[in-house]
């Protein structure tokens, strides 16, 4: 199925949109509810405003992004390195450099 141009709402249901490609479309205001999105890639893409809500992003990557104002609550961070250092060592060294409250 090939949508081009188009302006109408789609409701999609129980499919199976494996190796399909969205290119220059407009999803605003769109809902995702109990998708598979392993191996999926977002590139060049305005995800500015997101509630990202009980996902798991376990062995992601996530490369030359803007995470301004990004607000991580009740997130299991284990493993997570920034710049190929873990956070773990981060949060060690700020704690360490008396900064911490």
């Amino acid at each position: 199925m090939k949508l081009h141009h188009t302006t109408e709402k789609l409701s999609v249901d129980d499919a199976d949109l494996s190796s399909s490609v969205f290119n220059n479309a407009n999803l605003s205001s769109s809902s995702y509810n109990q998708i598979e999105w392993s191996g999926a890639r977002i590139n060049d893409s305005n995800m500015t405003g997101w509630l990202i809500n009980d996902v798991n992003l376990a062995g992601s990557k996530i490369q030359n992004a803007n995470l301004s104002g990004v607000v991580f609550e009740n997130c299991r961070l284990t493993g997570v390195t920034i710049d190929g250092v873990p956070l773990d060592d981060l949060f060690k060294a700020y704690r360490s450099s008396g900064n911490s409250s």
